[in-house]
């Protein structure tokens, strides 16, 4: 009898401590995801935004098709480095839009929307530390036309974009090993024919950033609102030709 009694003390004790352990793994795993999230959206607004800052300085030296290529690129390294990760969302707008479709958990959410939101500015911080004076140059979103104009621009580009993103990271039947390439390369369709209209954001946090740190406010709401609908609709729009979650080849 006492036997049995130390065995079922021992199987609780292991049982807590088991239970102990996979909640500081899960713990672990998510600041780890928070972490990627931080480094890689640091990079991508740093090298888009500080690419846009260089074409100033030098005249239109890069050009409006030199600048979308380098954001497009710094998204498509991004994907490749810390995908496998935090998932590669990089944008609020992807984070509340897979959330909405039940495909991340809400629980998260608030962590990877003020990680990416905090890297954007410290980014912007830190370009315009090292561009200052005559260089320096704000590099956020402000709309070329009407405010409506760019809100749509924005809504119909991050549609797409979510749709692209849906459509290579959560559908089996998709080949993932290209979901860098195919993301990273609808950003540089996109900033190349809306950069002049919108500034093609696609991105709250983009916006955000160098709002805050240049203190620059001016029509933020449609970076913030056009972006948020579009990854929504393009989510869901890609969920209503997804007819299985199982690969192609096991239906068959």
């Amino acid at each position: 009898m006492a036997t049995m009694e130390m065995g079922c003390t021992s199987n609780g004790h292991h049982g807590v401590t088991l239970g102990i352990e996979k909640q500081v793994t899960k713990a672990t795993q998510y600041y780890q995801k928070l972490i990627a999230e931080l480094f890689a959206t640091y990079f991508v607004v740093f090298a888009g935004c500080g690419v846009m800052i260089i074409n100033v300085d030098k005249d239109n030296l890069v050009g409006m098709p030199g600048i979308a290529i380098v954001w497009g690129a710094a998204v498509m390294v991004m994907v490749y480095a810390v995908g496998h990760v935090s998932g590669g969302h990089f944008n609020p707008a992807v984070t509340i839009a897979f959330a909405t479709c039940k495909r991340f958990p809400w629980k998260e959410v608030p962590g990877y929307v003020i990680a990416q939101v905090l890297a954007s500015a410290l980014a912007s911080g830190t370009l315009r530390l090292i561009f200052n004076g005559k260089h320096d140059h704000f590099v956020g979103n402000a709309p070329s036309g009407p405010e409506v104009q760019s809100l749509v621009m924005e809504i119909i580009i991050t549609f797409y974009l979510m749709f692209v993103i849906s459509a290579v990271t959560t559908d089996n039947r998709a080949s993932g090993q290209l979901a860098g390439v195919a993301i990273g390369s609808t950003v540089l369709l996109n900033a190349t024919f809306a950069g002049s209209v919108s500034g093609a954001s696609m991105n709250p946090a983009r916006s955000i950033g160098p709002a805050l740190i240049w203190n620059e406010y001016t029509g933020l709401w449609i970076y913030i609102l056009g972006p948020t609908i579009g990854a929504i609709g393009g989510a869901w729009a890609y969920n209503s030709l997804r007819f299985s979650d199982k690969p192609l080849l096991e239906i068959v």
